[in-house]
C-alpha cells in the first residue's frame, strides 16, 4: 500500500518535529517535507505534490487562510487546519472550511502544544480520511461549482422514489439533518436555498468539538435568510430557525404539551461521536405528531443510518441522501442508502429543493 504524504506547515520548529512524529507513527503516512509559513507552503506543495497538508492558521509573512486560498485555487490538495480554540481561532477555522479546508484538529493548549499527544488518534485518523476526499468537490466555492464541475451520473446507487401516499401536507414538519467532514461549505450551499418563511424548524447534528458551533452557526445566520443558532437546554424550536448541536453535547428533543423543547447531554459518545446523529435521529422518532424529512450528508463513517431505521419503524418519514457526486466524503450517505430506506439521492444543489416538496 502506497503511503499518504504529507506536508506539514506550521511557524514552530518544535511543533513540525511533533507533528511528524506523531503522523510517521503510523506506518501508512509518511511526511515528505514541512513549510514554516504560508508562502514557503505554496512553493512545497508545488514541488512536493503531497496527498494531504496539515496547515497551522497564525503563522507570520503569509498565514494559513491566504496559503490555504492560494493553494485551493492552484494546486487544489486536501487540507487539515491546526487551530487554537480561542474565540478568533474559531472563526477563523470556519472561515477556513469556506475556503475549502476538508476538516481541523484543535492544538489542545495554544500555538506550541506541548501535549498535542492528546489529539495524536484524531489528527492521524483525519489525514487518512482527507487522502481519501473528493477534491473536486473542494475546490471552487459552493456558488460557482454548479458551473465549473459537469453533473455525472450517478450509476452506483440507485432509489426508487417512494410514493407519497400517506404523506400529508397538513401536518407539522421536522426536518433533521446529519452532517460530518465537509460539512460547514455545504451546510451554506443548503440553507441559502431555503426562504425566510420555512415552515418547519430544522434540527442539525455537524460533527465538531465544543467551541467551534456556535462561531459556525453565526457565520451560516449570516448566509442565510432562515435563522441559524447553536442549539440551547430548554429552547422551543420555532419553525424557519434552524438550530445546530453544540460541540461535545448530544441533541434530543422532547414534546411538552403543543411544543418541542431542545434537551442537551453528555452521554458517553456513540461510536466515537458526540453530538451523534443516530442519537438525535432516535429521539426524534418518538415524537408522534410530526412527519420527519431526514437529510444525511457528507461524512466519513456511518453515523445516522441506525437512527434512520429508528425513524422509519415509528412515524411518517422522507429520507434524503446526499449523492456521492457532490460528497466530499460519501461515507454517511452510503451507509444511508445501503439501510434500504433512503427515498431520494440528490447532488447538494438539489436538496432544498427536494426538502421544499414535502413542506406546506
Amino acid at each position: 500500500m502506497e503511503r499518504i504524504k504529507v506536508l506539514v506547515v506550521d511557524d514552530s520548529a518544535f511543533m513540525r518535529k511533533l507533528i511528524t512524529d506523531i503522523l510517521e507513527s503510523d506506518q501508512n503516512i509518511e511526511v515528505v517535507g514541512t513549510s514554516r509559513n504560508g508562502l514557503d507552503a505554496i512553493e512545497k506543495v508545488k514541488k512536493l505534490r503531497p496527498n494531504v497538508i496539515t496547515l497551522d492558521i497564525e503563522m507570520p509573512i503569509m498565514d494559513g487562510i491566504q496559503a490555504l486560498q492560494n493553494i485551493m485555487n492552484d494546486n487544489p490538495t486536501p487540507i487539515i487546519m491546526l487551530s487554537s480554540t480561542t474565540k478568533l481561532g474559531a472563526e477563523n477555522t470556519i472561515l477556513a472550511m469556506h475556503y475549502g479546508a476538508i476538516d481541523f484538529v484543535t492544538k489542545p493548549s495554544g500555538s506550541i502544544s506541548l501535549d498535542l499527544e492528546k489529539v495524536k488518534d484524531d489528527l492521524i485518523q483525519k489525514v487518512k480520511s482527507a487522502s481519501k476526499a473528493n477534491i473536486q468537490n473542494l475546490r471552487y466555492p459552493p456558488e460557482t461549482k454548479q458551473l465549473l464541475v459537469p453533473e455525472r451520473p450517478q450509476a452506483s446507487f440507485k432509489v426508487e422514489i417512494r410514493k407519497m401516499s400517506k404523506w400529508s401536507q397538513g401536518r407539522n414538519k421536522l426536518i433533521c439533518i446529519g452532517i460530518s467532514t465537509g460539512g460547514p461549505r455545504a451546510l451554506q450551499k443548503l440553507l441559502a436555498g431555503f426562504p425566510e418563511n420555512l415552515e418547519a424548524p430544522i434540527l442539525i447534528v455537524q460533527h465538531m468539538p465544543a467551541g467551534f458551533t456556535k462561531s459556525l452557526a453565526n457565520r451560516l445566520n449570516t448566509l442565510s435568510k432562515i435563522h441559524v443558532k447553536e442549539a440551547e437546554e430548554g429552547e422551543v424550536i420555532q419553525k424557519g430557525t434552524a438550530y445546530i448541536a453544540p460541540g461535545d453535547f448530544h441533541l434530543q428533543v422532547k414534546q411538552l404539551g403543543t411544543n418541542i423543547v431542545v434537551q442537551l447531554n453528555q452521554a458517553p459518545p456513540l461510536n466515537g461521536h458526540r453530538p451523534s446523529v443516530d442519537i438525535m435521529f432516535q429521539s426524534i422518532s418518538q415524537l408522534p405528531n410530526y412527519d420527519k424529512i431526514a437529510v444525511i450528508m457528507t461524512g466519513m463513517g456511518s453515523d445516522g443510518a441506525q437512527g434512520l431505521i429508528e425513524l422509519k419503524k415509528k412515524g411518517t418519514v422522507k429520507a434524503i441522501a446526499e449523492s456521492e457526486n457532490s460528497c466530499i466524503v460519501f461515507g454517511m450517505p452510503k451507509a444511508a442508502i445501503a439501510t434500504n430506506l433512503v427515498d431520494e439521492v440528490e447532488d447538494l444543489e438539489k436538496i432544498s429543493q427536494a426538502i421544499m416538496k414535502y413542506l406546506p
